[in-house]
């Protein structure tokens, strides 16, 4: 790559007739073959400029002379060297979205990244996928400051506000995988399960109005860790959950969806039985508009039956 200020070879499509006649223009700060060929890929058919930055240093000096709207670091940096760069940059752009790239992941990293307001975190090895979704969220998110606050938070036990829509959930997502410490297998049946709960308290319980929070909380111990969710609506009662899946009887586990149907909901309705299979405890309270999910981390076998 070249050093900021040299642009992408060739034009790119023109912005579309519903977006800002100004083209948006992103950052990237050099990075290894493979993950510059991937950045070169994602932006190549949109409608943003793009300019090239060998380093952060770089990358602050193109910004002091120009608003990027997007900047994703170089995975050749570490995390607390591009959160340095966040910390510089938000003095005099506080909006731009920065996308941090690191080869080594270190424990309070995330969540400092999340306290500066990075707009998402990744650390090797990560998923090409799941990068690619997130820069799209960040090309077509309109706003996204105020989507994560930070209620409070020590290294075993966060809690946050988060703005209820679609976007800021996947981001918090991200968030978490990046600082879970279980193995990949696990952290992903936790992501999957915190996710589908969250969505549904985005839109059961905030109507995915995004003037609206979902209170999120996450403690881990030794021996377990819990994700919390609740959620700013007035709650429910597990027995009313005709459009679900969890109130089906065993013989027609897909009554629910004529359900949904006559309500006009989304196609759907799986996410509680699902987090209920991937977490081993999954407990509402009496309100029902908030939920626990535990994931043990110290579960012994059970002793065999000696056979006759």
């Amino acid at each position: 790559m070249s050093s900021s200020g040299t642009k992408q070879e060739g034009k790119m499509p023109t912005a579309s007739p519903t977006r800002t006649q100004q083209r948006r223009v992103a950052l990237l700060v050099d990075s290894s073959p493979e993950i510059n060929q991937l950045l070169r890929n994602l932006f190549g058919d949109s409608d943003w400029d793009v300019e090239f930055a060998k380093d952060n240093r770089a990358a602050l000096e193109a910004s002091s002379q120009r608003t990027f709207d997007l900047i994703v670091t170089g995975e050749q940096t570490t995390g607390q060297e591009d959160i340095q760069l966040l910390r510089r940059l938000r003095m005099s752009r506080p909006h731009t979205r920065l996308i941090i790239l690191t080869d080594e992941f270190v424990p309070g990293d995330v969540l400092t990244s999340i306290k500066e307001r990075a707009f998402s975190y990744f650390a090797r090895p990560f998923s090409p996928e799941r990068l690619a979704e997130i820069i799209r969220i960040a090309v077509e998110e309109p706003y996204w400051d105020d989507g994560i606050e930070i209620l409070s938070a020590t290294p075993n036990w966060i809690r946050l506000a988060v703005r209820c829509d679609l976007a800021t959930a996947n981001r918090l997502i991200q968030f978490y995988r990046e600082a879970s410490d279980l193995p990949e297998h696990e952290t992903e049946m936790v992501a999957t399960a915190f996710r589908e709960i969250l969505l549904n308290a985005m839109e059961h319980g905030g109507k995915f109005n995004p003037s609206q929070h979902v209170e999120v909380g996450y403690v881990r111990t030794k021996r377990m860790v819990m994700c919390r969710v609740k959620d700013p609506g007035e709650g429910f009662s597990l027995e009313e959950l005709r459009h679900t899946a969890i109130s089906n009887p065993p013989d027609d586990p897909f009554r629910h969806m004529e359900e949904r149907e006559a309500k006009g909901l989304r196609p759907g309705g799986f996410g509680i039985l699902m987090s209920r299979k991937l977490v081993d405890d999954l407990i509402y309270n009496e309100q029902g508009n908030e939920v626990l999910l535990i994931k043990y981390l110290d579960k012994k076998k059970e002793p065999e039956t000696p056979q006759e």
